[in-house]
């Protein structure tokens, strides 16, 4: 007789349906995983033993086989110890099969059978309820897998629970989703003294999901003003929030089975390799740019990064998503970010400063700005060059809108542009419009369009260029409320698209 449970495997975010099958026949006492199972998995075997050991439950002296379907499937992973042992109690009749056969299981056994907290529960209770069963986790996970309320979700402190819910001696409840996790800003954009074009950069790329470049001197408040942003960018919608959290289940980054609604901000250290920018590495994990999903990516001192690294960027911003690759497998993992870059102009920093200047004019700046490469600067909405503020400038009192202020205009003109993509699965905010779709809400009046064909004859816009003014354009009449873009508009966006610093 062979029992079975199941479990999944993650490939990118998507959960995989796997099959537990357990076979005790004739023949020398053995243990064995088979089905493709890397190390932790194969290791399984000695915790399920010691966890039934723990129980008194002796393993019978014969052979033992647990196989993992499908087998050309590259098991990973701990949260496969619980699956293995409810195929081997379900094989032993100690508990019932059909019960097990109707539940997703997911979670790693200690020598002691109690369960702990694995990564992926919220994939893996999508994927169950998909296949229409209920999802067994530890009880560190259940809150997490909870906010799948499409199907029962029961959360076990240890095997024995488990036993003795299958049996009927103490059911389990099910679990109840964890709390919205609520963040609270300190940091407000009135902090930041002058900068009042920076200030006005960052939030029309916060309204239309732009990406923006910062330069200038050390100290001018670049990093400042970048740290602000979460204050002023609108709540994740209930579908972007669940999008996001499965990213981060599968990178343990959810506290508490608590998901937020607060957009990610993500700003990664220059010396990041590219599995941890891109993703990759052991089993192929989300990198920065996907924990960055439907938030925002803060690359600062961008021209020190690695060149392959800055280079990678350059499809997932076009794209959407990022494939990492692997021998045996392609792993998609979506990447809808806002990228934000600050640069000093040059090595030294003082460039553009005219109380300090650098020593080394035009030269420096041309090659330290020269390691970004000409198709990624491209791909740059908005350009800013953020000058040093005069010291008499700092005892000012506070000035400029507030990031309550700010907020309340970006979640305005995020609510028009909601409306404008409804039935567009595609496209979300302007910052996707494309082709046909952009044509129809973006293009200028008469004198818009005279303008922004001046512009890109004189400065050479190419093609993207061209569309990303465009779609700024439209932003910008988003904030102010109007129906078309006019050409007011398309003069705003195109003084963002020319730095002074380095021409498109």
């Amino acid at each position: 007789m062979v029992s079975r449970a199941y479990t999944v495997a993650f490939e990118g975010i998507e959960a995989r349906m796997v099959e537990v099958q357990c076979a005790i026949t004739a023949g020398l006492p053995s243990f064995a995983i088979v089905g493709l199972p890397d190390k932790a998995v194969s290791e399984a075997r000695e915790r399920v033993r010691a966890a039934m050991t723990a129980m008194s439950i002796a393993l019978p002296s014969k052979r033992i086989t647990i196989n993992l379907s499908p087998a050309d499937v590259l098991k990973v992973g701990s949260h496969f110890d619980l699956p293995i042992a409810l195929a081997l109690l379900a094989a032993l009749e100690i508990i019932p099969s059909e019960d097990v056969e109707n539940t997703v299981a997911l979670g790693e056994l200690s020598l002691d059978g109690s369960l702990i907290q694995v990564i992926g529960a919220l994939p893996a209770a999508m994927a169950a309820a998909e296949h229409d069963r209920a999802l067994l986790c530890p009880k560190a996970c259940g809150a997490e897998a909870a906010w799948v309320g499409a199907t029962q979700v029961l959360a076990a402190g240890s095997l024995a629970d488990v036993v003795r819910h299958y049996t009927g001696q103490s059911p389990l409840t099910p679990a109840v989703a964890g709390e919205v996790q609520r963040e609270t800003h300190s940091r407000d954009m009135r902090d930041v003294k002058g900068q009042e074009r920076a200030k006005r950069a960052l939030e029309i790329a916060a309204a239309g999901r732009h990406h923006v470049l910062m330069t200038g001197s050390p100290g001018s408040g670049k990093s400042m003003l970048a740290a602000r942003l979460p204050g002023i960018l609108p709540p994740l919608s209930a579908a972007e929030a669940l999008e996001t959290s499965m990213i981060h289940s599968l990178s343990g980054l959810l506290d508490e089975g608590g998901i937020s609604r607060e957009r990610p901000f993500r700003e990664p250290h220059h010396t990041a390799s590219m599995a941890a920018i891109v993703g990759g590495g052991r089993g192929a994990k989300p990198g920065e740019i996907s924990l960055a999903h439907n938030g925002v990516l803060f690359m600062d001192e961008f021209p020190e990064y690695n060149r392959a690294v800055l280079e990678t960027l350059r499809q997932p911003i076009e794209t959407g998503e990022v494939v990492v690759a692997r021998a045996n497998a392609h792993i998609r993992y979506p990447c809808r970010f806002m990228l934000v870059a600050a640069a000093n102009p040059c090595k030294c920093g003082y460039l553009t400063d005219p109380t300090r200047a650098c020593a080394r004019v035009p030269i420096c700046g041309e090659e330290y700005l020269g390691r970004i490469s000409g198709p990624l600067m491209d791909r740059f909405d908005l350009r800013i060059d953020v000058p040093p503020v005069a010291f008499s400038d700092l005892d000012l009192p506070e000035a400029g809108d507030s990031s309550a202020d700010m907020a309340a205009r970006i979640a305005s003109a995020r609510a028009l542009q909601v409306a404008r993509f409804e039935g567009h699965d595609d496209m979300r905010v302007n910052a996707d419009a494309e082709g046909a779709m952009l044509e129809e809400i973006a293009t200028p009046d008469d004198e818009g369009r005279a303008l922004l064909l001046k512009v890109a004859e004189r400065f050479g816009l190419s093609a993207r260029g061209y569309h990303r003014v465009l779609r700024v354009a439209r932003t910008i009449a988003d904030l102010e409320g109007e129906a078309n873009v006019r050409k007011p508009h398309v003069a705003e966006a195109v003084s963002f698209r020319l730095s002074a610093t380095k021409e498109v």
